[in-house]
């Protein structure tokens, strides 16, 4: 999957993408499933399963919850 990062906070840059980031598991998992698909609004990440909205990841704020997925088992790590 790729991303347009021009518009990402960097904040939520290093902890999506680098890997001691607390979102890189995401990330991660975001790359092995077909289902999922990310767009970048407002400097946040966008996250959807099969095209409905399910979380939305910040840089600095935490991270929203929009829909119960499997997903949110590796933000409750955080």
């Amino acid at each position: 999957m790729t991303i347009d990062t021009t518009n990402m906070c960097s904040h939520l840059q290093k902890k999506l993408f680098e890997p001691e980031g607390v979102y890189y598991p995401i990330w991660q998992a975001m790359q092995d499933d077909e289902t999922l698909t990310a767009v970048v609004r407002s400097r946040q990440l966008h996250i959807y399963r099969n095209g409905k909205k399910i979380l939305v990841l910040a840089g600095k704020a935490q991270p929203k919850i929009i829909r119960e997925d499997k997903i949110q088992e590796l933000i409750t790590r955080l």
